[in-house]
């Protein structure tokens, strides 16, 4: 019986302790450092920089753009449907999805095909589909289909100085 009135307590002093260790100057208490689900980590990270660069120019400013596109990866790697078909040079990746899905796979494969090629030095081409976009990779073989797609989509560094051009209102494909 001394068990549930105990884990009450530790319940209800947890958001207490959160506030807490949020509102320290400097965040320097031994709490949790981690400012929550991804795309609100990665918000919270670009605005944390455009706040510290006294060069930020705010009228461009863009943090809905760039949750837009957070949005566009999350819908990417949860809800986009794959069909791999394996080539001797590498693989074809069919990638489709629903009506809202199909837009963030629009936006996201086409742009990330450049930096994938630049990355990797392999062939990378797009092909627009009736219902979702191809991506064709062909270079290390093995290496290409035992990444799959999704391991495709995240090579090169590129996506941390992306969000911030998102952010800062500017054109990051163009």
């Amino acid at each position: 019986m001394l068990l549930a009135p105990l884990l009450l307590a530790i319940v209800m002093a947890t958001p207490v302790a959160a506030q807490h260790a949020h509102s320290s100057a400097g965040h320097t208490m031994g709490g949790p450092q981690e400012t929550g689900q991804s795309a609100f980590a990665a918000l919270a990270e670009i605005v944390a920089i455009l706040q510290a660069d006294p060069e930020t120019d705010w009228e461009r400013v863009d943090i809905a753009g760039l949750r837009r596109h957070l949005v566009d990866m999350d819908l990417l790697t949860a809800d986009a449907v794959v069909t791999r078909m394996l080539r001797p040079e590498g693989a074809r990746f069919e990638v489709r999805g629903a009506p809202r899905v199909l837009e963030a796979i629009r936006a996201m494969v086409p742009a990330h095909a450049p930096f994938l090629a630049a990355e990797t030095g392999w062939d990378v081409e797009t092909e627009d589909l009736d219902d979702g976009v191809a991506l064709i990779v062909d270079g290390d073989a093995a290496q290409i289909q035992g990444l799959g797609f999704f391991g495709m989509m995240v090579i090169g560094a590129h996506h941390q100085e992306h969000h911030l051009m998102l952010a800062r209102g500017a054109a990051p494909h163009r």
